[in-house]
C-alpha cells in the first residue's frame, strides 16, 4: 500500500554494507560472474569486523543530506545476513568477527533521526541449494543456461520440495527483519528476475507483508506487485506513471571498491536530484561504506553538498509537487502544493535571461530563493525574461521563486 511519506520524501539514501565492503570485488555478482571463486569470495567473511560501525553517526550524516528514509542491505545476493537469524548460520553474526546484529543500532539511529526506516532484502540466494532447486519459468533441463551454477539444478531434474523449503526461507527471514527491530517502513525487495511472479508466489507474498504491517511500502521488484517503480542507474526521461524513485550509485559501484575513483561530482548529483523533482519522482542515492564502518570522505563532502543546496532551497523541496514539462522551461522546476507558487531549478549559469514559455498567469513577485532578492523581468514574444545576474547565482543550481496571481496556468496544458 504506497504511503504519502514516499510520494513527499524527495530524498533517500541506499546503503550496501557487507562482506563485500574490503574493496576488492562487487558485492555478491564478483563470484558470480566468476572474477572470483565462490570460497575465496566468503575469506572476506573473516577480515569483515565492523569495528567503526556507528549507525547513529551515519544516520546524523543522512539528516544533514536532507533524507528522509535510509535503505540498508540486510543480506544481498550471497545470502550473508546482517542480522541474527535463526534460519541460517550465514550472518555477519555467527561467520565474522564482527559477531554482532547490525540491523538493530541501525534501525534505532534512523528512527532517531526521525527518517522513515528500509531494509533491501535479496529474494534469491545464490548460497543455498535450495535456491537452485528449480529452473527459471519457461527452462527446462534441455535448454538451461550452463553458465548459472547458482541459480538452477544445472540439468538435474527440479525438487519442487525444495523450493518450497526455500520460499518459506525467505517468509521466515522476512518476518525476523519486519518483526525483530519494530515497525519498518519499507521493503526494498532485488533478485526477483530469475524466477516468475507465479513461482515466487507475488501476490502471495505481498499479502503476507501485509499481514505483518499493513502500512509497508514495497517496491517494484517483486515481479511487480510493489507500489512504486525502481529505475535502476539510468535516469529516466519521461517518469513513470506511478509512484517512482531513481535508485542511483554515488561512483560506479553498489558497495566500497578502493580502487573507485570515479566520483558524480556534486553539481551533478544535485542536478540529477532535481530531475527527480521535476518528474514527481525520489533519488534513491546508494552509499558504500568501508568495512570497519566508515565512510569515504569523498562521499561524504558529496553528502554535504546535496544537503547544503536542500537547506537553502528547502521550500522548492518538501511539501511540492512534479513541475512543469521541459517544453516550458529548459531546466528543473517544482511547484507548490496550492499551484501558485513555481519554482524554476537553473542548472546552468546564465549570462543575461532565463525564458519561461506558456504561463498565462499574472506575476506578483520573482526571486532568488536562497537570498530572498527580487528579480526583474520582462515579458517578450509571448514569453518570460527573468534577469538572473552572475552575482545572484547559487553555487551549484540556483532557484527562482514565482509568485502567481492564482493557481498555476499553462498554455496548451
Amino acid at each position: 500500500m504506497m504511503q504519502q511519506w514516499f510520494k513527499d520524501a524527495k530524498l533517500g539514501i541506499f546503503i550496501h554494507y557487507g562482506i563485500y565492503c574490503d574493496g576488492n570485488w562487487s558485492e555478491s555478482w564478483s563470484f558470480h560472474n566468476g572474477d572470483v571463486s565462490y570460497e575465496r569470495y566468503m575469506q572476506q567473511c573473516e577480515q569483515f569486523t565492523a569495528s567503526n560501525y556507528d549507525p547513529a553517526k551515519w544516520a546524523k550524516l543522512f539528516k544533514k543530506a536532507g533524507a528522509n528514509y535510509v535503505v540498508l542491505t540486510s543480506k544481498h545476493h550471497d545470502g550473508v545476513a546482517l542480522f541474527d537469524t535463526k534460519y541460517s548460520d550465514l550472518s555477519v553474526v555467527k561467520k565474522t568477527p564482527a559477531q554482532r546484529d547490525l540491523i538493530a543500532p541501525y534501525v534505532k539511529a534512523v528512527r532517531d533521526e526521525g527518517m522513515k526506516v528500509g531494509l533491501y532484502y535479496s529474494l534469491l540466494d545464490w548460497s543455498d541449494l535450495r535456491y537452485r532447486s528449480v529452473y527459471p519459468e519457461g527452462q527446462s533441463p534441455e535448454n538451461y543456461n550452463k553458465n548459472d551454477i547458482y541459480g538452477c539444478p544445472m540439468g538435474a531434474p527440479e525438487d519442487p520440495e525444495k523450493w518450497e523449503e526455500f520460499l518459506q526461507f525467505d517468509r521466515d527471514q522476512l518476518r525476523e527483519i519486519l518483526t525483530n527491530y519494530g515497525k519498518i517502513d519499507l521493503i526494498w525487495f532485488d533478485g526477483d528476475w530469475e524466477r516468475s511472479a507465479k513461482q515466487w508466489k507475488a501476490p502471495e507474498m505481498r499479502e503476507y507483508l501485509h499481514g505483518i504491517n499493513p502500512e509497508i511500502v514495497i517496491n517494484s521488484r517483486l515481479r511487480g506487485y510493489g507500489d512504486y517503480d525502481t529505475p535502476e542507474q539510468g535516469a529516466p526521461v519521461i517518469a513513470p506513471a506511478r509512484p517512482w524513485e531513481f535508485c542511483m550509485t554515488i561512483n560506479n559501484n553498489w558497495g566500497y571498491r578502493k580502487h573507485d575513483n570515479d566520483y558524480k561530482t556534486s553539481r551533478m548529483i544535485i542536478r540529477i536530484f532535481c530531475d527527480c523533482l521535476t518528474m514527481g519522482g525520489n533519488l534513491l542515492l546508494d552509499i558504500g561504506p568501508k568495512a570497519d564502518g566508515t565512510i569515504d570522505p569523498r562521499q561524504e563532502q558529496i553528502l554535504l553538498d546535496l544537503g547544503s543546496w536542500i537547506e537553502d532551497n528547502k521550500e522548492a523541496v518538501y511539501g511540492t509537487e512534479k513541475g512543469i514539462d521541459y517544453r516550458y522551461f529548459l531546466g528543473g522546476s517544482t511547484v507548490s502544493k496550492d499551484r501558485k507558487t513555481l519554482y524554476l531549478i537553473s542548472y546552468d549559469r546564465p549570462d543575461e535571461y532565463l525564458c519561461v514559455k506558456g504561463i498565462k498567469n499574472q506575476i506578483n513577485r520573482i526571486s532568488v530563493l536562497h537570498s530572498d532578492e527580487t528579480l526583474q523581468y520582462r515579458h517578450a514574444a509571448g514569453q518570460l525574461w527573468i534577469n538572473l545576474a552572475r552575482d545572484q547565482q547559487h553555487r551549484f543550481s540556483t532557484v527562482i521563486k514565482i509568485d502567481l496571481d492564482g493557481e498555476l496556468e499553462l498554455a496548451g496544458d
